[in-house]
């Protein structure tokens, strides 16, 4: 991660506003949160900033969002960051940034879902309604949405990284779960609008359900098994079945199997991202590892025997 050289503080945030969006001017800045890619500072009670600071992608992600995501949002159930403005790179910050709605709730790898049938029902509405068919121009995703077998080398590492970590107590089984993903048939539907990147840290929970979709950095078209992931990492113990049935159309056999893969993967990420942030190293999140831990036992334990 590299991050930006200019110190991102509120003094900043408002500087930006008042050279570029006046009328927000006086609200009051406050930071909200800072991610992987992004800064988010609060603009008053229903609005936030979000500036890039940590990776070179963010400012294309960004544009990507307030090109597609205004145009989605009111077909979607729950509530996602609506771009409402966006600035441009001036001398004061060299680099784009928007202006969204604010998402009230918790993030779920700090709040997990506790209501089954709510939570299940809420995510599988919320997958069946983004889920369409995309249009002609529509971005791809940054290795989203494509034919699991790209990931195999990144499966791979990652794998050996864990075991090495000592994180995987029987990685023959996790890779048997990967490689039963990557034999199954590739998608041959349309592209559908995809998130793309549906961790525990950007799906907002309250009242033991989900509330709220936060980050589209990774909107693309593509597989819907990539979403479909989303079963094994966000939902309690027992869930993912009735998911799969409030999901329309319900999956095929082929989709639920590379939707494991999408799955092993991300948990993979989930528990060396949670095991660098428990041991203190660059870009470690202590909260994302319980998830990963949790979804790849899960996955084993329902493996086709």
């Amino acid at each position: 991660m590299t991050h930006t050289e200019i110190e991102i503080t509120a003094e900043l945030v408002r500087d930006l506003l008042h050279d570029q969006h006046p009328d927000l001017a006086d609200r009051p800045v406050r930071l909200g949160a800072r991610g992987w890619d992004n800064q988010l500072w609060r603009l008053g009670d229903d609005l936030a900033v979000r500036l890039p600071w940590a990776t070179q992608s963010a400012d294309a992600l960004l544009r990507k969002e307030h090109a597609w995501l205004p145009a989605l949002a009111p077909g979607l159930p729950l509530q996602v960051p609506v771009p409402q403005r966006l600035g441009e790179p001036s001398e004061r910050f060299p680099r784009p940034w928007i202006v969204t709605t604010w998402v009230p709730g918790t993030p779920a790898d700090q709040a997990p879902a506790t209501r089954a049938a709510e939570a299940a029902d809420t995510l599988a509405g919320f997958l069946t309604a983004l889920h369409q068919p995309a249009p002609d121009g529509a971005p791809t995703g940054r290795y989203r949405g494509g034919p699991l077998r790209d990931h195999a080398e990144g499966f791979a590492r990652q794998l050996a990284s864990a075991t090495e970590l000592g994180l995987i107590p029987d990685p023959d089984a996790v890779r048997a779960v990967w490689e039963d993903a990557a034999a199954a048939p590739d998608w041959t539907g349309p592209a559908l609008w995809l998130h793309g990147d549906l961790h525990p840290a950007n799906i907002l929970t309250r009242d033991g359900t989900f509330c709220g979709v936060i980050d589209f950095g990774d909107l693309c078209a593509g597989d819907p098994a990539c979403d479909l992931a989303a079963a094994w990492l966000l939902l309690p113990d027992g869930a993912a079945e009735r998911f799969h049935g409030a999901y329309r159309p319900v999956p095929d056999p082929a989709t639920l199997r590379r939707a494991r893969g999408w799955a092993v993967g991300r948990a993979l990420a989930g528990i060396l991202i949670g095991d660098a942030g428990v041991h203190g190293r660059p870009g470690g999140k202590p909260s994302w590892g319980p998830p990963g831990h949790t979804a790849l036992r899960r996955l084993i334990a329902t493996a086709h025997h």
